[in-house]
């Protein structure tokens, strides 16, 4: 009876590994560790491994010749890959037709006018202006010197909507509020480069910026460290100081420097000098797709866009900042977001729009 038992076990144990489901995914060359976009879509696959039960793997991507043989490696081993990073459609594209069994997972992928997305293949894109838009608000009504930076990565869709979300905010508080903030941006053209982020947020304050949002993954830690360490100068505080004196020094010296994180919860990263990040839920596609994926015929292949109406794109709660932000922000920008999810107020997805954008007539009820 219990070498039968033993039998029985056996045969199970090897049905069970022969039907276990994989998931691995594939980074941008940012790579672990950045705190920003894989980092965040890592957490998604966390997740799935400890709600879905699933075996999770990943391949580091060093440079863009790396997508084509992690890719190809991650698909002859999983039953679902996640690619993540605009950089990597069109090797996608090519490969996933080669792999017809496994299930391909696109975060911030989105075709080319005239691409075609393979069945097989489930991309995930954001609004990425949606969040961004209630960090240019909120900037416009902060800033104590009249004058807010951005510093972007490449200028790519997903990191110009941050800026034309961006710039669209400041834009709506001026008009409301009869002002003249001004906002000035620039671009790094890499995503690797903390040490070039931090000296253009430096600049920027040189120039008489005192909030500095970045979409520049990477290359905007440095824009953290930069407003961390002028923020800790000016209160002559060590930059290892409590959040309770941070704050205290915030009232009494009346002003301070900022840093706006993106793609994830970056607050943590310096807090009480992290105003808020623009967040897009790159965790929940991740998590979503590979879902959809497992449970096969239900396999949600094509483009989705999440908004603010789905929930995919926010800022954050502002765990360390929020008694540091004016109180009204947090009523206005409620009413806002409401007139963006019906499509009242419609906020400009590229830079280029944002001088053109005709702001509606807006009264606050409250």
């Amino acid at each position: 009876m219990k070498k039968l038992i033993t039998v029985v076990l056996a045969v199970f144990m090897l049905f069970s590994m022969s039907f276990a489901f994989k998931a691995t995914m594939v980074t941008d060359v940012g790579g672990m560790g950045d705190k920003s976009f894989n980092d965040g879509t890592w957490q998604g696959v966390l997740r799935a491994r400890d709600e879905l039960g699933i075996e999770i793997d990943v391949l580091v991507s060093k440079e863009q010749t790396d997508y084509l043989p992690n890719l190809s490696s991650a698909a002859k081993s999983s039953d679902v890959v996640i690619a993540v990073g605009f950089m990597m459609t069109d090797v996608l594209f090519n490969i996933a037709p080669q792999f017809p069994d496994v299930k391909f997972i696109g975060i911030d992928i989105e075709p080319s006018p005239g691409q075609i997305i393979p069945a097989n293949v489930a991309c995930y894109v954001f609004n990425e202006h949606e969040s961004s838009f209630a960090a240019g608000y909120l900037a416009a009504m902060t800033t104590q010197t009249g004058k807010v930076g951005f510093v972007g990565g490449v200028a790519v869709p997903a990191v110009t909507k941050f800026e034309a979300g961006y710039l669209a905010g400041v834009k709506v508080y001026n008009e409301i509020y009869n002002e003249n903030i001004e906002v000035i941006s620039g671009y790094a053209n890499t995503f690797n480069d903390p040490a070039l982020g931090k000296n253009m947020a430096l600049t920027q304050m040189e120039q008489g910026v005192d909030i500095v949002f970045h979409a520049a993954g990477p290359t905007g830690n440095g824009v953290i460290s930069a407003a961390h360490e002028k923020g800790a100068s000016l209160y002559g505080l060590p930059t290892n100081a409590p959040l309770e004196k941070i704050i205290d020094k915030y009232y009494e010296v009346g002003r301070g420097y900022f840093a706006m994180g993106v793609d994830v919860d970056q607050d943590y990263m310096a807090p009480g000098y992290v105003l808020t990040s623009a967040m897009k839920r790159v965790d929940t596609a991740a998590f979503e797709g590979i879902q959809s994926a497992l449970s096969g015929r239900t396999f949600d292949s094509g483009l989705h866009r999440l908004g603010l109406k789905e929930d995919g794109v926010s800022i954050t709660p502002m765990k360390y900042t929020r008694s540091m932000a004016p109180w009204r922000f947090f009523a206005e920008i409620e009413y806002l977001n409401a007139l963006i999810k019906q499509g009242i107020l419609e906020v400009p997805s590229e830079p280029s729009l944002v001088g053109s954008f005709e702001v509606p007539e807006i009264t606050f009820p409250f």
